[in-house]
C-alpha cells in the first residue's frame, strides 16, 4: 500500500476536485451540436475549468511553487526549484466525441527531475501515482509492475500519430510499418498519459510517440520508472524526453528491441 505523503495528498485532492467538474462536462458532450465552434469551445472551457481548479488547489497548498500548464503556460513562483506540470485534460478529442478514455495528469518537478506524478482517469475511476523512490501504485493500494512479456509478436504496443508536417507524418508511417512487422498488436487510443500509465500497469509492453508536450508525459515518465520500466528519448538516451517530447517507454525485455526498430525505420 502506498504511504500517502503530504505532497501526494495535495495532488490527489486537486485532481479529484477537477475530475468532478470534468465528469459533469463529459456527460453533456452528447447534447452538443456537432459543429467545430460549439464542441470546440465547450471542450476548451472544460479544459480551462479543470486547469483553474487544479491551479487553485495546488497554489493554496504550495504557494511558492512554479507552474507549467497546457492552457495557461508558465507561472513563475517564488521557489523556481519546484514546478508543477499540469495537463488538465489529456485526450481532448476522445472527450469531445464522448469516448471514455481521457485523464488528468499532474507532475511535480524538482530542479529538473520529476519527483511525483499522478494520472487520474475519472471515467474508469483509476488513479495511477508514484513518488521518486517509493514505487508506483494504482488506487493508492496495489503496486504497479511493468509486464514481463519478452516476445514482440505477443506484445501490445501503443503509439500516437503526429498532426504536424508531411515529414513528421512520413517518419511516423515508417516507424509504424517497421514496428507492425514484428509486433502486430499496435494500439492508438489518443491519450499519451494513459498510454504511459498502461505501460506501468503491464497492460502494454511498450509505447512510443514523437512531438509531445511536457505536460503529456511528465507524470507518466515517473510512474513507468517506478514500476520498473525503461524510458528514454527515442533518438538520444542522453536527452530528457520531457524536454524533447520524443519518448520510448517499455519493459526491460523489449526496450532495446523497440529502440533498434525505431532507429532503423526509414
Amino acid at each position: 500500500m502506498a504511504v500517502q505523503t503530504p505532497i501526494m495528498n495535495v495532488m490527489i485532492k486537486a485532481s479529484e476536485k477537477a475530475a468532478r467538474s470534468l465528469l459533469r462536462d463529459f456527460n453533456e458532450v452528447e447534447n452538443l451540436q456537432v459543429s467545430q465552434k460549439g464542441p470546440g469551445d465547450f471542450v476548451s472551457a472544460a479544459d480551462k475549468r479543470s486547469e483553474e481548479t487544479i491551479f487553485e488547489e495546488l497554489k493554496k497548498a504550495r504557494p511558492d511553487y512554479s507552474f507549467l500548464m497546457e492552457e495557461s503556460g508558465v507561472v513563475e513562483g517564488k521557489n523556481p526549484d519546484f514546478r508543477w506540470i499540469i495537463d488538465p485534460l489529456d485526450g481532448t478529442t476522445n472527450f469531445l466525441h464522448g469516448l471514455p478514455h481521457w485523464a488528468i495528469s499532474i507532475a511535480l518537478e524538482h530542479k529538473g527531475e520529476i519527483v511525483a506524478g499522478l494520472i487520474h482517469d475519472p471515467v474508469k475511476d483509476e488513479m495511477f501515482q508514484a513518488e521518486k523512490g517509493k514505487g508506483a501504485f494504482i488506487q493508492r493500494r496495489r503496486r504497479l509492475r511493468v509486464s514481463g512479456r519478452r516476445d514482440l509478436m505477443l506484445a501490445t504496443i501503443a503509439t500516437g500519430s503526429p498532426r504536424g508536417s508531411k515529414k513528421q507524418l512520413d517518419r511516423f508511417v515508417a516507424e509504424y510499418s517497421a514496428m507492425q512487422s514484428v509486433a502486430p498488436g499496435l494500439r492508438r487510443f489518443g491519450a499519451a498519459a494513459l498510454d504511459l500509465a498502461y505501460v506501468a500497469a503491464g497492460r502494454y509492453e511498450g509505447f512510443w510517440e514523437r512531438d509531445l508536450k511536457s505536460w503529456d508525459i511528465a507524470a507518466g515518465i515517473l510512474i513507468v520508472k517506478e514500476a520498473g520500466g525503461f524510458i528514454t528519448d527515442i533518438d538520444d538516451i542522453r536527452k530528457n524526453p520531457v524536454d524533447t517530447g520524443n519518448i520510448l517507454a517499455a519493459n526491460d525485455k523489449i526496450f532495446d528491441s523497440m529502440g533498434k526498430i525505431l532507429k532503423a525505420a526509414k
